[in-house]
């Protein structure tokens, strides 16, 4: 007789299936774009559109699936235009961050000397000083404009990009392809543009999605105290904002977009810390 026995395979030929969990997360991820890109075409009403006799009106009440708010707005209509200016604000403030904060930590570890001296103060500053209070101190002394309102949220953690991004070039300066290919009288330019940074951005990519749960949760915030997206847009946050005082009257107010803040950023944090496990060789989940 012959020995069936299994012949065992290589750790490397069996590839971890992505748990269900991170599933619904993309799910949830892919349903959140698809509401904010073609969402408008479940309700006739637009997010503008005003009337006093159709005020608070209740969910299924006639064409208004989820009601309406205080001035007699649709309110899936503005769930809608909310989603769109929070996904836009969230991915927009998120990349400014992460261009930011990569480039800065590149330059400080290709300078060095006073270069990098001057970027880990700044590093050291912006680490010590809350977001938050950065912004709510800028948006009260100027003009709350979109474009500036953007820019703050894009700061939000590029400290964190350049921390990341200064380690991992000075490691990968000391890699042998790095010695060989300035050996071969390569160009910094060529070096850091062809060879380092394609070995690197999985940093900045997995950063992207560990921060991009807390640009909306930011973005929500200074919109809730009204100091975020100005009328006539809306966000998401700035619906909860209004139906704040009518918690016990109109609770459809706040709980529909409560709600698709709570699990959009609960499903992007389960995806980020998967791809951070996949990607990040220095740590390994613990199944």
């Amino acid at each position: 007789m012959s020995d069936a026995r299994p012949t065992p395979q290589h750790p490397q030929m069996i590839r971890d299936p992505i748990p269900t969990s991170v599933k619904i997360a993309l799910g949830f991820i892919m349903l959140f774009v698809l509401f904010s890109v073609f969402g408008h075409l479940l309700t006739p009403y637009g997010f503008r559109e005003t009337s006093m006799f159709e005020r608070l009106r209740p969910p299924g009440t006639d064409d208004f699936i989820i009601g309406t708010d205080s001035r007699g707005r649709d309110l899936l209509a503005r769930l809608v235009t909310g989603a769109q200016i929070t996904l836009i604000v969230a991915i927009v403030g998120t990349l400014i961050g992460a261009v930011l904060g990569s480039l800065l930590g590149i330059l400080a570890a290709a300078k060095r000397g006073w270069v990098e001296a001057v970027i880990v103060a700044a590093i050291d500053v912006q680490a010590s000083l809350p977001i938050i209070i950065v912004a709510l101190f800028m948006l009260a002394m100027f003009d709350n404009s979109f474009v500036l309102f953007l820019l703050l949220v894009g700061l939000n953690g590029w400290e964190i990009y350049a921390r990341l991004m200064r380690g991992a070039t000075l490691s990968a300066k000391e890699h042998g392809y790095v010695t060989a290919v300035r050996a071969l009288g390569a160009s910094p330019y060529k070096i850091y543009l062809g060879h380092i940074l394609p070995n690197i951005v999985s940093v900045a990519l997995v950063q992207f999605t560990v921060n991009l749960p807390l640009t909306i949760l930011l973005e929500t915030a200074l919109s809730f105290l009204g100091l975020g997206v100005q009328p006539p847009l809306t966000s998401l946050g700035q619906i909860m904002s209004e139906g704040r005082d009518r918690l016990l009257t109109a609770w459809w107010l706040t709980l529909f977009p409560g709600a698709i803040i709570f699990c959009l950023a609960l499903s992007v944090s389960m995806v980020g810390d998967w791809l951070r496990d996949r990607l990040d060789p220095t740590l390994k989940s613990e199944r």
